[in-house]
């Protein structure tokens, strides 16, 4: 406000309730009973949201998920036992793959994930469910997961605990339960994994708010900023500022910041609006193509695995480049970190031997059809070929299953 009186200034500032990269809750979360995870302990709130607003950011978690969850399960086809136990590993009706993809999710999104395991002293059964990684809180004896359903609220009556695996223990119903817990490693982090794309913290902010500001852009008709002068005789400070809030509904908008002057009105009515142009436009666009390519980066992933290339053609050899490229320095350590507990668990509780099993991967697109035979893709490659060759004369199809089974 001014010092005069009978000139009042307001501005109509954007926003900032909905911003997601402010601080989330209502404040410090203080127990002894589990570490924080994050300073207020609700760090996992602020990832969750930050997916949930940036486009290209949730799909490069939405891809690493389903490329490391992969497109089913292969196993020995001596093992029958072990393909039933994958096409349902709980009551709820899911299969290995549907949690494995719900843990890939997690981890990509949170660095960590949590996977319970249910048996009985007799181990007449097994089954695998995911738990939200985003109500799971490690306790201060690092041996248990406390778990809960709105950690901005925490009261510890409604706090159920579980022991981390290796670690059984019975509860209330009688069953035993562990929870493996996945975690990326981090220097200095010792009780919760980080994400590996944490430098990319900020740039994926960037993008959010430049798609939000060219949304305000949008809902304000392109109008432009400025200073709104308004003539107003005010008898009472409450009439001026009854004027300022009027004006803020006809005038204000995003994506800018409108002044407001209130002056005492003359003889003539001098109101006006006086726009503050900016020639900007370019800058923001390159600003958010820069974000963008810098999320690629922080992930460790690809721009064609993320659709972030198709506009400029579609290009099948370099898709399934950058795929093969990601299968072996993303996408094979992911699925061995995630299915080597999960195979312990199932030789111990089972006695299954759970060393076939392995995830099936596919390309998302195929330079050469299943259909073709060896010596066909040979010449299409410019390589020696002999269509009376017999080991020339197997389809694609068939030397890719190495009489393996698989379980979709």
């Amino acid at each position: 406000m001014s010092k005069n009186p009978k000139t009042k200034t307001a501005v109509g500032l954007i926003d900032r309730t909905d911003d997601p990269f402010i601080r989330i809750g209502a404040g410090r979360v203080a127990s002894n009973k589990f570490w924080r995870w994050g300073d207020d302990n609700l760090f996992p709130s602020a990832l969750a949201l930050m997916a949930r607003r940036s486009t290209t950011h949730r799909r490069i978690i939405n891809d690493k998920a389903d490329y490391i969850a992969g497109k089913g399960f292969a196993c020995d086809p001596t093992a029958p036992g072990l393909a039933a136990f994958v096409q349902r590993v709980n009551a709820g009706g899911e299969s290995l793959r549907q949690v494995l993809r719900k843990l890939a999710f997690d981890k990509a999104l949170f660095g960590n994930a949590f996977l319970e395991a249910t048996t009985d002293e007799r181990h007449s059964f097994l089954a695998l469910h995911h738990q939200d990684a985003s109500r799971c809180r490690i306790a201060r004896d690092s041996q248990h997961v406390l778990l809960h359903h709105d950690w901005r609220s925490y009261t510890a009556a409604d706090v159920r605990s579980l022991p981390l695996y290796p670690l059984f223990e019975r509860q209330e119903d009688g069953t035993l339960r562990t929870v493996i817990h996945y975690k990326d490693y981090e220097p200095m982090f010792e009780h919760y994994g980080v994400p590996p794309y944490i430098a990319g913290f900020n740039v994926s902010a960037i993008a959010y708010k430049t798609d939000r500001w060219n949304i305000s852009r949008l809902d304000n008709s392109f109008q432009l900023s400025g200073v709104m002068l308004l003539d107003n005789a005010a008898e009472s400070e409450q009439q001026a500022d009854e004027v300022v809030r009027l004006a803020q509904r006809k005038f204000a908008g995003r994506p800018g910041q409108v002044m407001f002057v209130i002056r005492e009105g003359s003889e003539n009515d001098n109101s006006r609006f006086i726009p503050l142009t900016s020639q900007n436009d370019g800058d923001w666009k390159e600003l958010h193509e820069q974000a963008v390519s810098d999320i690629v980066v922080a992930h460790s992933w690809f721009r064609t695995l993320s659709g972030l290339d198709y506009a400029s053609g579609f290009n099948a050899e370099r898709i399934l480049h950058e795929y093969e490229v990601a299968l072996n320095t993303v996408i094979l350590s992911e699925q061995a970190e995630l299915l080597e507990p999960i195979r312990a668990v199932i030789g111990h509780v089972t006695g299954l031997d759970a060393s076939s099993l392995e995830i099936v991967n596919r390309p998302p697109t195929r330079s050469k059809p299943i259909y073709m035979k060896v010596w066909e893709a040979r010449k299409a490659d410019g390589l020696d070929f002999d269509p009376d060759d017999e080991r020339q004369q197997a389809f694609l199809s068939e030397i890719t299953k190495y009489n393996i089974r698989s379980i979709e």
